[in-house]
């Protein structure tokens, strides 16, 4: 019975941790082609505040790549580590129980987002309600990973991790 409970328990820590990647990697894709998107956002006609800062955002871009493309290499390499932290992962997938440390580490990051948005949005000169929407990765990457530490730990219990 245990062992039947175990598997059931490790076949939902890869479900939510493949969610969790799935997400992760699709957030650091996402900013290879910024340029791009921020050019089809500010082409939406949002409105207020939100279409102001985007067409704002648009302009900053497009004149940063325009002028000093080198810049945007710093983007790459914000979304290359996403990739490179997703991958980290793997080893959650292959042994939960061995690597929750990486679950922890992840945690931790969320955390770390919420002192970095609040210190460095200001000084870039981000609106505060964009630091909050930025915060809210922290928050909402922060949920599945209490999430699977719970399932790892108690998978742990069983003492059948592999």
């Amino acid at each position: 019975m245990e062992d039947r409970r175990a598997a059931v328990l490790e076949r939902r820590i890869r479900v939510w941790l493949i969610v969790f990647v799935v997400c992760l990697v699709l957030s650091g894709l996402t900013a290879f082609p910024l340029v791009h998107e921020v050019r089809w956002l500010d082409g939406m006609g949002l409105p207020g505040g939100l279409g102001d800062w985007i067409a704002r955002v648009r302009e900053g871009l497009e004149a940063t790549d325009a002028k000093y493309p080198f810049v945007l290499y710093g983007t790459d390499w914000l979304a290359f580590a996403h990739l490179v932290i997703a991958v980290a992962f793997y080893g959650v997938y292959r042994d939960p129980v061995r690597n929750i440390w990486v679950v922890e580490f992840g945690m931790i990051a969320c955390v770390g987002i919420i002192p970095l948005a609040l210190i460095c949005g200001p000084v870039r000169g981000i609106p505060l309600w964009w630091t909050v929407i930025d915060m809210s990765f922290g928050v909402f990457g922060i949920i599945p990973l209490y999430v699977l530490r719970r399932m790892i730990k108690r998978l742990e219990t069983y003492g059948l991790a592999a």
